[in-house]
């Protein structure tokens, strides 16, 4: 078992080794008491490879289901590449 803080500002990498961003916070299921998903903050490189714009202050924050994510040990490592964590949809309620 591990402390949800201890997963926070870790970095994260793609399958393919690129850095996402940061793991900045996590989605609880209330009824299971499971993380569904994370919340990364990108880098403003991936930001732009992704198709978003930059806001002026802070960053751009996607929502990655676990599903996604292969370890989380010094750095969390996901099962996807850059191109195909374009094709997710993103994370809904």
């Amino acid at each position: 078992m591990v402390e949800i803080t201890r997963l926070f500002w870790k970095k994260a990498f793609t399958s393919d080794g690129i850095l996402l961003g940061e793991v900045e916070s996590a989605e609880l299921d209330m009824n299971t008491w499971q993380i569904i998903n994370l919340f990364i903050g990108l880098t403003d490189e991936i930001s732009q490879k992704l198709g978003f714009k930059h806001p002026f202050l802070g960053k751009i924050h996607v929502c990655l289901p676990v599903a996604n994510v292969k370890t989380i040990e010094e750095t969390a490592i996901l099962n996807k590449t850059l191109d195909e964590l374009k094709e997710l949809k993103q994370c809904r309620e």
